[in-house]
């Protein structure tokens, strides 16, 4: 009986409704999945998180009576409107800015995204070849603004020229990372937080735990270039990949943006 009648409000709240109210609740599914993308994009659980502690604690409040406690988590939620907008106003801007450009769709095509691998490549093992070191990130789901301190903005298309600039050894910021966001330069000099994992090995130098310490902590992938030994290497998920050949880390960077490996159609 409880399984008829509830197949019953189904077919009765389906036959009843409008296409607006279809429309309706596509708006209300697009803002929660843009909602979503942005808290995995910006990296902000721990944030929201620490709101859901309160929320607990503020329900706790009520059941043991802790009057005095509950009237401060009261005032604290009456102006979480407020609260929330202070918090994200960076992501919020963000968002926004990206819903205004594109708010359906990936910032980033298929063919521009094998344009970037391929101008990636060939920089960084000319890089390699003069013996001047790089620290290239590959920013990918969630932003690392929380986890590097910027240094200078770019915003450029990415080029093997512009990048081997940049890491030229008279460039002012050839020693930092530079920052590869939707598919374009955004920014150089940046610098990474290092690995504090005890059980590196010991040889590595800066630029490696630098590289580890941001995949550690983040999605990113980090492609690095070694002065030392002229060697191209890269860090995802906290993992070296060392000694790498020119193909070898197309395929990789091509796993990254997801996409498939045709070695005849890669430039070699």
């Amino acid at each position: 009986m409880a399984l008829q009648q509830m197949i019953e409000n189904v077919v009765f709240i389906v036959s009843h409704l409008r296409p607006q109210d279809v429309f309706d609740m596509l708006l209300v599914w697009l803002v929660v999945y843009r909602i979503l993308v942005l808290i995995k994009k910006t990296g902000t659980i721990q944030m929201l998180s620490g709101l859901g502690v309160l929320a607990i604690f503020y329900i706790v409040s009520m059941w043991f009576e802790l009057f005095t406690f509950n009237w401060i988590l009261e005032k604290f939620f009456s102006n979480l409107f407020v609260i929330v907008v202070i918090l994200f106003q960076a992501e919020i801007r963000r968002a926004l800015a990206q819903i205004g450009a594109n708010p359906f769709l990936s910032d980033v095509g298929t063919v521009q995204e094998t344009q970037v691998i391929e101008e990636l490549v060939k920089s960084v093992f000319a890089l390699s070849q003069r013996g001047n070191g790089a620290l290239i990130v590959i920013e990918r789901d969630i932003m690392v603004d929380y986890h590097i301190e910027f240094g200078t903005d770019v915003d450029a298309k990415v080029s093997s020229e512009i990048l081997i600039s940049i890491f030229h050894p008279t460039s002012p910021i050839h020693d930092g990372a530079t920052l590869i966001r939707g598919g374009k330069i955004h920014s150089a000099g940046n610098f990474l937080p290092l690995s504090k994992n005890p059980v590196l090995d010991k040889n590595l130098g800066t630029r490696h735990r630098a590289a580890i310490g941001l995949t550690e902590e983040t999605d990113a992938v980090v492609i690095i270039v070694s002065e030392e030994n002229k060697s191209v290497g890269l860090v995802q998920g906290g993992h070296l990949s060392a000694q790498l050949e020119a193909n070898e880390l197309r395929q990789l960077l091509y796993e990254v943006y997801g996409l498939k490996y045709k070695p005849t159609e890669a430039m070699v």
